[in-house]
């Protein structure tokens, strides 16, 4: 979910501004002998995977059927550029990022690596529920929101106009917050938006907005959020990492597993600790259909991810090829065993 993300500009200031969230000061320092571990993530429906993952680890821990005593702490952040930051100057040793946003970094020598998937799917494209929008190429000529150009969601939007023989100068593409999409919507501001969940959700449970497209249907091997880590953690404590991705990797294949385990996760991610967030909203985006976001399948393909660069390239945002072990790490998903949540 390439959600708050703003434009370039804003991008750079944001990312050069960013502070350092309270509470983590500490938690994160890197040792040979850490156990606990922060998590950087943002209160979006391509992210839950990771509350999931720190209350299941601590779930069996306390019902003693854990395999070690690592813990994991979601801290929650505004923004990709303030997770961004955190990981550059390594105030966090791990979060879920934008793959994009990995690739760039680990080209310009930032020590970060990609250790496993997060989701898959999740971003649609909402339009007016009154709206004579039928077909995608409709929206000729027309106003459509987008997070941000560096956004994922920026290239689903691009891979669709392409199927319409359609380029980015066909639209009047407008950047905006994601939060604020829904709004613009409803005062016809926009004619449409293009964001991750669970900000289409919120206009089309308020029953004023539609999906026209979704990644569900248009791009099934979309990949956006991603568990990212520094290398160092990689270096100096490889079991810690292993955990986590044992930990995401069964948290995404427990809430595939049944709607009973979503309505669980949308109860934990609702109160203040994790996203802070209408749950009526949540289940929508978990049941409307159950598949508008998935988990289940976290696995990492070299060729999802260099078709994803290739999207980068095209949108300018990615200005050379990256080779793939240079942002991915695959021996922790190799090797993962999913752990059993126990909610």
């Amino acid at each position: 979910m390439s959600a708050f993300l703003p434009g370039r500009r804003d991008f750079l200031r944001g990312a050069a501004a960013a502070a350092l969230p309270l509470g983590l000061i500490g938690c994160a320092s890197g040792s040979k002998k850490q156990d606990h571990l922060v998590v950087g993530g943002l209160p979006v429906t391509c992210n839950l995977t990771l509350p999931v993952a720190c209350v299941g680890k601590e779930a069996a821990i306390k019902a003693g059927t854990a395999a070690n005593n690592f813990t994991f702490e979601y801290s929650k952040y505004s923004g990709w550029p303030e997770i961004k930051e955190s990981l550059m100057t390594g105030r966090i040793q791990a979060g879920y990022m934008l793959a994009p946003l990995v690739m760039d970094l680990a080209d310009k020598k930032i020590p970060v690596k990609i250790v496993s998937l997060g989701h898959r799917s999740g971003a649609v494209i909402m339009v007016r529920e009154d709206s004579p929008y039928q077909h995608f190429a409709q929206l000729r000529g027309k106003r459509i929101a987008i997070p941000s150009r560096f956004a994922v969601d920026y290239l689903f939007l691009r891979k669709m106009l392409a199927r319409e023989n359609m380029t980015p100068a066909d639209i009047e593409i407008m950047e905006m917050p994601p939060p604020d999409m829904p709004a613009a919507l409803y005062a016809n501001a926009v004619d449409a938006y293009c964001t991750g969940e669970p900000f289409g959700a919120a206009a089309q449970s308020a029953g004023y907005a539609r999906v026209l497209r979704m990644t569900r249907d248009e791009w099934r091997n979309y990949i956006c959020c991603v568990l990212t880590v520094r290398e160092e953690l990689i270096n100096e404590n490889p079991a810690l990492v292993q955990d986590l991705v044992n930990q995401v990797q069964g948290a995404g294949r427990w809430l595939d597993e049944q709607q009973g385990n979503r309505d669980k996760a949308v109860q934990i991610a609702a109160t203040p600790a994790y996203f802070n967030q209408d749950p009526k909203i949540i289940r929508f985006v978990m049941q409307n259909p159950t598949d508008r976001v998935t988990y289940g399948d976290l696995r990492m393909i070299r060729s999802e991810f260099e078709e994803l660069m290739q999207l980068s390239m095209q949108a300018g945002t990615i200005k050379h090829p990256i080779p793939y072990e240079k942002y991915v790490d695959e021996r922790f998903t190799r090797g993962a065993k999913p752990a059993v949540i126990p909610l």
